[in-house]
């Protein structure tokens, strides 16, 4: 019986793994289109490296450093790891598609490549400083408390001065599996409005990258459809 349960919770997870891995893999899709077709097919060492994409590997556009993310259209850019985020202090590229569904594919309707100076990523971040990110950062992290309690307190200070006082907004991630994070994102209309001022926002029929249009729709159904 416990052999049974065993193999049954081993293909629960393989499930889960792959149910993650279609929902993922737009965004995978999207990146990579982006290093082949712009950055000579760049493959990163690791994927917790600094930048997806090294200045090094940039030669076309600019010589910086590229992150480049894919979201669904109207929703908040996910930035990543708070703490990592914020010690950003040299120019990179931010590369956003963002999709939107059409049955069981996802469309790319708007994509975006604005240079960001330390001077500008400075101000997204507002008041807040290092160490004020570091005491949410060691709450959210704390194992002493129960989750519960850590997700009522790390939300009353996200809700709080400095980080109400941001255009970047922190987003503690408290898992019932066990994960606490501190990410951060950057809402759909201030990406626009900071990082790519004068750019139309709406969807558009043949959104282009550096002067070429992505090559077409790809296979993804939505969340809950059951076959995601």
């Amino acid at each position: 019986m416990r052999f049974r349960k065993l193999l049954l919770a081993a293909a629960l997870a393989v499930l889960a793994l792959a149910s993650a891995q279609e929902v993922q893999r737009h965004g995978l899709v999207f990146e990579k289109w982006v290093r082949d077709t712009f950055f000579d097919g760049y493959q990163p060492a690791s994927y917790t490296q600094r930048w997806d994409i090294p200045a090094a590997a940039n030669k076309n556009h600019g010589n910086v450093p590229v992150n480049p993310k894919v979201c669904k259209y109207g929703t908040a850019v996910d930035l990543g790891d708070a703490l990592r985020q914020f010690e950003i202090d040299e120019p990179f590229l931010l590369i956003v598609g963002f999709w939107r569904q059409e049955g069981d594919t996802k469309r790319i309707v708007q994509m975006i490549a604005p240079e960001i100076s330390p001077a500008l990523w400075r101000k997204l971040w507002g008041p807040v400083t290092l160490a004020d990110l570091q005491r949410l950062d060691a709450l959210i992290k704390d194992p002493a408390r129960p989750a519960a309690e850590t997700r009522r307190l790390a939300l009353q200070m996200k809700n709080s001065p400095p980080f109400t006082e941001a255009i970047i907004q922190v987003n503690p991630k408290i898992g019932a599996d066990g994960q606490r994070r501190l990410q951060c994102s950057l809402r759909f209309s201030e990406v626009f409005k900071h990082l790519a001022p004068g750019t139309d926002s709406a969807p558009q029929a043949h959104p282009t990258l550096f002067g070429l249009e992505y090559p077409g729709p790809i296979a993804s159904p939505p969340r809950g459809t059951g076959r995601d």
